[in-house]
């Protein structure tokens, strides 16, 4: 079979993925007009386009096993670990044009790149990069212990495909002029997410049936979760019809003026439609409640 092909896994397939990225930055690079600050910002735009798709892939692999078991999925599970590495590779390069573009060109990146709340997030990124990087190795993991080790990967890669998904969610419906690529990574940001939620969901309800093989569903609850992924469905579409109304809500007070400022992804306009989405999961799942059979013998003693 192909999946099983050498050249398609573990570092082989690493190279397959790393190589051709480092390449098309190399060969960009020559392309681009590296003495202007533009040009260096460009480069940082190409990078990320090539690391996303990897982070959303690495992101979902897990719930995709559980929601499509079979050949793909477990090969896709099994290199889990060399697709994060290479979207490690690609945000090395990302890191890379950012240090130019500070170090060379501070002025422009004061003036037109510099916001204070997206520096942290950016550094905490990296911080959570750098660490679940160095995890990932054998030499790494030996210094955490398997609960911190699990519980670092996990925030770490949820904290990433936020930034990376919350970029694109404003990219849509902030800016006014969004490109065609911009709706291709929110939406893969979106499935990416929809496929973990969806992996859980069904991860709940395959646990409810084995421990009480005789749950029945209660069809209101199941009909009101529904209705509430819709409407979740809904605003993630077309964020630019209440974001300004919720911004508005939700922001300049003077208890909400530290958050502004400091707290990552603050407050948090891109994330809702999927906390809405996620209250529907939760309630569908709830619908399936348990019905206690109680059998009675007359014969039985006590």
């Amino acid at each position: 079979m192909i999946l099983k092909n050498r050249m398609l896994n573990e570092w082989r397939l690493f190279w397959l993925i790393a190589g051709p990225i480092s390449i098309a930055m190399v060969v960009a690079m020559i392309g681009a007009d590296l003495s202007a600050a533009t040009g260096v910002s460009s480069m940082i735009q190409l990078s990320v386009r090539c690391a996303v798709p990897l982070l959303y892939i690495a992101f979902a692999a897990s719930s995709i096993l559980v929601l499509f078991p079979g050949p793909f999925s477990h090969w896709l599970m099994r290199n889990r670990k060399f697709i994060g590495l290479s979207f490690s590779a690609a945000m090395a390069w990302q890191l890379f044009f950012i240090v130019w573009l500070v170090t060379l060109h501070s002025d422009y990146y004061i003036s037109e790149v510099y916001v204070l709340r997206d520096a942290i997030e950016g550094v905490i990124g990296y911080l959570f990069l750098i660490a679940m990087t160095f995890t990932s190795f054998k030499i790494g993991r030996k210094f955490v212990k398997p609960r911190a080790w699990k519980l670092l990967h996990r925030s770490g890669i949820y904290f990433v495909w936020a930034y990376a998904f919350s970029v694109y969610w404003w990219n849509l419906f902030f800016y006014a002029d969004p490109v065609f690529i911009d709706y291709v990574y929110y939406w893969g940001g979106f499935l990416a997410w929809g496929a973990r939620a969806a992996g859980w969901s069904k991860k709940k309800r395959q646990f409810a049936e084995k421990s009480a093989p005789q749950n029945t569903t209660q069809p209101v609850l199941a009909v009101f979760g529904i209705v509430i992924i819709g409407i979740g469905l809904v605003a993630a579409g077309f964020g630019s019809t209440w974001r300004i109304a919720v911004e508005n809500l939700l922001t300049g007070y003077a208890v909400t003026r530290i958050p502004e400022l400091y707290l990552p992804y603050w407050p948090f306009i891109s994330f809702l439609p999927l906390f809405v989405i996620a209250l529907g999961i939760f309630i569908a799942t709830r619908s399936w409640a348990r019905r206690d059979v109680v059998s009675y013998s007359p014969d039985r003693t006590v």
